[in-house]
């Protein structure tokens, strides 16, 4: 597929960077030549310098025969600017990132009104994940499929977890609650693991199930921690603003954000009435002792600087608090994996993520059994995709025994008729159901491709 992705920002140069891996033919707009020339040296993209919202530079990067355009620079207005310009000249998709709070109301009119596609929103992505693990602090991250129906929560096994040294076949009978442990990261080997396999002490688990058996298990194993309700946030910009503004609205929750800029402030007390807003560096050790972060539940450390983020929520977990979440956007999985970080996010991830989504359902355009959710875990290393099955799916009715699963996969779960269904050899697959796989593969946009 040919795609022309304008700006190379943050999210612009994470989805060259995962594209440009699953072979799609990549043009790169950017003002800035030498950007330009770091991403033709480092990937197999083709690079072109000027506005993206020019006419003349989209025929010069072939936006009149492209499948999909991407407008992901700093402004949402040439943002939106770019996406319309590339519907006129013959893009038949366009995806546009547009963050400003001021703009989220209209993504309808946006999309039925403009054409716009896709349009996604980096900061109120990461703030709706954010929200998953404040409200179920058990989990290290959590993603949702169907609509919320079904959890994917990535748990760590500490000393003294009644599944240290039990095989998997060992847990419904033990604890009479139905979940499936799917993948388990072990130090730095990711495994997708069948019955005989036994968890150890150290190893982060990903578990599938609803949300209120998730709960349950979590109580069976004397481990469960209640909902948050005292959160500290430090940083008011957009992320800020999105999960305090989600966090108030729920109910439930005092909620307190630091923000260094006076301004800022005076605007965050404006929109966000049942926040309390305190000028102050978020990232000294003083005003955060002033303002009780010992007495806090959750510590969410939203600064512009990863370092500042990691520093802030570490030293937050050697006060005793139990939740602490970190944005990051350049630091790695595997450092953030040596440190013992507890939960960090990156907005530029999840953005690339639901695009990347979009991409993989346009390359089956013509199946309905496509990728409807993506999500990259464990530093990418596994997949979790969600398929809807439609009649061309090749398995349909054919007892799961008797399909042959490619190596490294697993068919976590079963959505037919809202019920979820954790299936055995003699369950089929059947038209209309949704399929959640778990899978060390990449790049697979179809449910058949699972299959040998």
């Amino acid at each position: 597929m040919k795609i022309v992705i304008v700006g190379d920002g943050k999210v612009g140069a994470t989805l060259v960077e995962h594209l440009s891996m699953e072979d799609h033919n990549i043009v790169v707009i950017d003002k800035n030549q030498k950007i330009i020339e770091q991403m033709v040296n480092s990937y197999d993209v083709m690079g072109v310098c000027g506005n993206g919202a020019s006419y003349e530079v989209q025929i010069e990067a072939g936006v009149d025969n492209a499948q999909l355009f991407i407008a992901a620079t700093s402004s949402d207005e040439l943002n939106i600017l770019s996406c319309l310009t590339a519907k006129k000249v013959g893009a038949p998709y366009t995806v546009a990132r547009i963050r400003n709070p001021d703009y989220l109301k209209q993504t309808p009119f946006f999309k039925d009104e403009l054409g716009l596609n896709l349009i996604v929103n980096p900061e109120f992505d990461a703030a709706n994940e954010i929200a998953k693990v404040l409200r179920f602090p058990n989990a290290i991250n959590i993603e949702t499929f169907y609509r919320g129906l079904v959890d994917l929560a990535e748990i760590k096994l500490n000393e003294g977890n009644p599944l240290c040294n039990m095989k998997l076949m060992d847990i419904f009978n033990t604890f009479n609650t139905r979940i499936l442990i799917c993948a388990v990261q072990r130090k730095n080997e990711v495994i997708i693991p069948h019955g005989d396999f036994t968890l150890l002490a150290g190893d982060r688990i990903h578990i599938t199930a609803p949300r209120g058996v998730l709960v349950s298990f979590m109580k069976k194993l004397k481990i469960y921690k209640h909902r948050t309700k005292d959160i500290m946030i430090t940083g008011g910009g957009k992320l800020g603003y999105y999960l305090a503004r989600q966090l108030s609205e729920t109910g439930g929750y005092n909620v307190k954000i630091i923000e260094i800029d006076a301004e800022r402030c005076e605007h965050l007390c404006e929109v966000l009435p049942q926040v309390h807003i305190v000028h102050g560096d978020g990232t000294d050790r003083a005003v955060l002792l002033e303002q009780g972060i010992e007495n806090q539940d959750a510590f969410v450390a939203l600064t512009t600087i990863d370092e500042e983020n990691i520093i802030s929520a570490m030293y937050a977990s050697s006060l005793g608090i139990s939740k602490t979440v970190a944005k990051v956007n350049r630091v790695s999985y595997e450092v953030l994996e040596s440190i013992g970080m507890d939960s960090a996010f990156s907005s530029k991830e999840i953005a690339a993520n639901r695009i990347i989504a979009y991409v993989r359902a346009l390359e089956n355009s013509g199946e309905e059994s496509s990728v409807q959710t993506l999500y990259k875990l464990v530093g990418g290393k596994i997949e979790a995709l969600e398929f809807k099955i439609s009649s061309d799916f090749h398995g349909i009715d054919i007892p799961l025994k008797d399909l042959s699963l490619k190596h490294d996969t697993l068919i976590a779960c079963i959505i037919r008729n809202h019920r979820v269904l954790f299936p055995s050899g003699n369950d089929c697959i059947e038209k209309n159901d949704n399929v959640v796989v778990v899978t060390k593969a990449n790049h697979i946009s179809s449910i058949n491709e699972i299959f040998e």
